[in-house]
C-alpha cells in the first residue's frame, strides 16, 4: 500500500538512535518525495529494468527520510524501520544497495555520489540507453569535497544531458559560496542551473522533471538553515 506525503512523519518516527541525523534526514525529505513521486521512473516491481532512472544519494549519512520514502513507496516493508541500525539490520547508518532494493549505490562517505553519477550517466549514454536520466543528491556542504569538482567541470565539458543533481542548501557549506551562489559554480562549467524552495513540491516538480536542453541539470533546493 502505498503512503501519502502526511504519513511520512509517521514512518520517520519508528527510527530511533543517536545516529538517526535528525535534521541531515529532515532536510531532504521533501526531495525525496517529489522525486519518488512525481518525477523518477522507477517501480519497485521492476527494480532492473534498463530503461528506469537512477538515483543516488550521495548525502548517505543521513539516511532516514530515504528510508521512510522507499518504504512509503512500497520498496521496502515497513516493518524494517523499527530495526534502523540495529545488529542484523537492512538498514544501517548509511545505504548499502547489496541490502536493499531500489538502492543504486552504497553512500555515506562524502563526494563520492556526483562522480559515480557522472560515470553512469555516461555509461548509459554509451550503451545506447537514451531514455533514463541519473539523479545525484548532494548537499551544500558536500560541495567543498575536490572530487565534486573535478566531476562538476567534466560533465560540463563533455556535455551529459541525462544527468541532474539537486543540491540541497541548508547553509552549512564551511566558506560559503560568494556572488551567485551554487548555481554560479555549476554554471561556469556549462550546467543548466535553477533555484527553487526545498519545501515547495510543485516548483520541485517542475524543476526537476523539465526537459533536458542537452546540458548537464543542477537544482539547488533552498531549506532552512541547519541549527
Amino acid at each position: 500500500m502505498s503512503r501519502t506525503y502526511a504519513e511520512l512523519p509517521g514512518l520517520m518516527t519508528m527510527m530511533t538512535g543517536d545516529e538517526k541525523h535528525g535534521p541531515s534526514a529532515t532536510s531532504t525529505l521533501d526531495v525525496l518525495w517529489v522525486l519518488y513521486d512525481q518525477v523518477l521512473r522507477v517501480r519497485p516491481d521492476r527494480l532492473d529494468d534498463p530503461g528506469r532512472d537512477r538515483f543516488l544519494l550521495s548525502k548517505g549519512h543521513g539516511p532516514a527520510a530515504y528510508y521512510a520514502v522507499l518504504a512509503a513507496k512500497g520498496f521496502i516493508p515497513e516493518s524494517w524501520l523499527t530495526g534502523f541500525g540495529s545488529a542484523g539490520s537492512r538498514l544501517g547508518y548509511h545505504p548499502d544497495r547489496s541490502l536493499l532494493p531500489g538502492v543504486e549505490i552504497a553512500s555515506g562517505s562524502l563526494g563520492h555520489g556526483l562522480p559515480l553519477g557522472v560515470g553512469l550517466a555516461h555509461g548509459l549514454i554509451a550503451r545506447g540507453l537514451a531514455t533514463p536520466r541519473v539523479f545525484v543528491l548532494v548537499g551544500d556542504a558536500e560541495l567543498d569535497e575536490g572530487s565534486n569538482n573535478e566531476a562538476i567541470v567534466y560533465a560540463g565539458a563533455v556535455g551529459l544531458p541525462n544527468l541532474v543533481v539537486v543540491a540541497v542548501d541548508n547553509q552549512s557549506s564551511s566558506f560559503g559560496w560568494g556572488p551567485g551562489g551554487i548555481e554560479a559554480h555549476f554554471a561556469v562549467s556549462g550546467w543548466s542551473v535553477a533555484r527553487v524552495s526545498g519545501r515547495a513540491h510543485a516548483s520541485l516538480a517542475s524543476a526537476l522533471g523539465a526537459a533536458s536542453d542537452g546540458r548537464p541539470r543542477l537544482v539547488v533546493a533552498t531549506v532552512e538553515g541547519k541549527s
